[in-house]
């Protein structure tokens, strides 16, 4: 299984979003420390989720990480986050 659909399975299992958006971003990093011309390397990822609702910035971010920690040690070098409750989405 691709990365990028990896990381929407896992997503979608553990923080049930509302909004999930995955996008393969490796392309702009070539030539960078952690780039692969295979891709799938670097990752801008925007969840919108009841899940975040009472977390600070930081939590939510550890709360990401936690759930691709398998992706973030074997192939994912960069991933750049948008963490929004529903509230705050709509805003």
């Amino acid at each position: 299984m691709e990365y990028a659909a990896r990381i929407r399975q896992k997503l979608t299992d553990g923080l049930s979003p509302d909004r999930l958006e995955v996008v393969d971003e490796s392309h702009r990093h070539a030539g960078h420390a952690g780039a692969d011309a295979k891709g799938e390397t670097h990752f801008h990822v925007t969840v919108v989720s009841a899940a975040f609702t009472g977390q600070s910035r930081v939590a939510r971010q550890r709360m990401v990480y936690a759930l691709l920690a398998d992706e973030l040690r074997e192939r994912v070098h960069a991933l750049a986050l948008t963490t929004q409750t529903p509230a705050e989405a709509a805003a």
